[in-house]
């Protein structure tokens, strides 16, 4: 029984902001379907406050949420109570790779465990209350990179970039 891959998928912009008020700072379409491209038929694992921002539970994946509260329950998710928690069930599911969407809690006590880093870079800054942290080129190498200009159904420039730990 393996571990799991830990992936994270996140946008941020320019000064690696993440969320302001439990939303996104921006909408980009390009985005939404890179996100959904990429975690299709995967597990994804989310904080309770990320959940709440999206509303339900995403088509396609199998949705994990963490939270403290032992009475929280939600049709269509399963719950768990911690990042180890998550993992476990995910080992004994024979799942190759779990997707961590946030949020900045779940990212920080994920983050030593991670391997791959998917994330879109939002070329603008913006007003935020939640933020990434800084990407440590010591510890990862971008492996990937696709620019993307702002576009009629895009406001802002964005590159897709894919990083993974080095070992």
């Amino acid at each position: 029984m393996d571990a799991p891959l830990i992936s994270f998928v996140v946008a941020a912009d320019e000064g690696n902001v993440i969320g302001k008020d439990n939303q996104l700072p921006w909408h980009l379409p390009n985005d939404l379907k890179y996100f959904k491209n990429i975690t299709w038929g995967m597990p994804i694992l989310m904080g309770r406050k990320t959940y709440d921002s999206i509303g339900k539970p995403l088509p396609g994946r199998k949705n994990i949420v963490i939270t403290r509260s032992m009475n929280w329950q939600q049709d269509g998710v399963a719950v768990v109570h911690s990042v180890a928690d998550a993992l476990k069930q995910a080992a004994e599911a024979g799942v190759r790779e779990i997707f961590v969407i946030g949020g900045a809690e779940i990212f920080r006590t994920a983050y030593p465990q991670a391997s791959r880093l998917y994330l879109t870079r939002v070329h603008h800054c913006f007003e935020g209350d939640v933020f990434l942290p800084p990407v440590d080129e010591n510890s990862w190498q971008l492996v990937k990179e696709v620019p993307c200009a702002a576009d009629e159904k895009n406001a802002y420039a964005h590159t897709f970039q894919v990083w993974e730990k080095k070992q």
